[in-house]
């Protein structure tokens, strides 16, 4: 069997091993692949594994031998599933793999916006604490996390995750989901978008990007929100429009943005976010602990092995 891995770098930069996948059958790694080489790369491998490499209906048309798509991510947008499903083909991802990767992230984005320490240790080892008259300082407002409000946007696996640090941190925790919630951790209250971003003092989100919640965040909600708010997103980049924050950054209209992705990966030079005021982004790194990364190495490998011993695991279905 000829498996073909078409962009394993973000996974595995070198810190991790292959040895269980390349056990399975004959495998090829490449670390990245261009949409050029995606054809004469998989040939005729019986097995391709992907994470963000986009395998559409026109190439899976061209691939008579292909008998199963792995995703390496919980997402599986790149994949057209409706035509794989057509040729037999079958598709899995890796779900829960970095819930609490994401939800450490969250947090050290909330605490690096409420104490700055980056900030402060930088100028302590420029000298001015050693040349300060008084004994402490601070450069920034240093900002208590217990009693503050924090609001998520989704209330799947991640942000529960968030709800249960939030509280351990002493703070009130707001959610709304599009579906009503019937098994609410106690101290944890539902109520709608609107009534989240009004009385939120940090506001997560952590939802998936659908057709109909794409750029929610604009002008108009932003509007509602605390002139001391700050929004914090690990989702998708697509759930903000980004013009809009830069403006309501730039502007003051709220406290700041704590961004993990953005609308493109990379992104443009001229993304309006990166120079906008009290905006801090992290790579798209939310999901790349070590830990996290050798949980989606291990389920990659479970996956295959399933399918391969007539057992599938976390197929996905059109």
């Amino acid at each position: 069997m000829k498996i073909v891995v078409l962009d394993g770098y973000a996974l595995n930069p070198g810190d991790l091993s292959w040895e269980n996948l390349q056990k399975l059958g004959d495998c090829q790694i490449f670390d990245r692949t261009k949409p050029d080489d995606i054809l004469v790369r998989i040939g005729n491998a019986d097995v391709i594994i992907t994470n963000k490499v986009l395998v559409d209906r026109h190439l899976i048309e061209q691939l008579p031998l292909l008998k199963y798509i792995g995703v390496t991510a919980t997402g599986y947008n790149v994949v057209d599933v409706l035509a794989a499903s057509e040729k037999n083909i079958v598709v899995t991802n890796i779900p829960a793999y970095s819930t609490d990767s994401v939800a450490q992230l969250v947090f050290s984005h909330i605490l690096n916006v409420t104490n700055r320490i980056d900030l402060h240790s930088g100028s302590v080892k420029a000298g001015y604490w050693a040349k300060n008259q008084d004994f402490a300082y601070w450069k920034t407002p240093q900002v208590e996390l217990t009693g503050k409000t924090l609001g998520i946007v989704g209330f799947g696996r991640i942000g529960r995750k968030v709800a249960e640090i939030a509280q351990a941190f002493g703070m009130n925790v707001i959610f709304q989901n599009r579906s009503i919630k019937t098994d609410i951790p106690p101290g944890m209250i539902q109520k709608s978008l609107e009534v989240v971003f009004t009385e939120s003092d940090f506001i997560s989100l952590n939802c998936p990007l659908t057709a109909e919640n794409s750029m929610f965040v604009n002008k108009n909600m932003i509007r509602i929100m605390k002139p001391t708010a700050v929004l914090i997103n690990t989702g998708r980049g697509g759930l903000i429009n980004e013009a809009d924050l830069a403006e309501a950054l730039n502007s003051g209209q709220i406290g700041a943005a704590c961004l993990d992705v953005l609308s493109t990966e990379p992104p443009a030079p001229q993304n309006p976010l990166i120079a906008a005021k009290n905006c801090f982004i992290t790579p798209h790194m939310a999901w790349a602990t070590i830990e996290a990364r050798q949980r989606l190495m291990n389920i990659t490998v479970d996956n295959l092995t399933g399918y391969l011993s007539g057992n599938p695991k976390n197929v996905v279905l059109p």
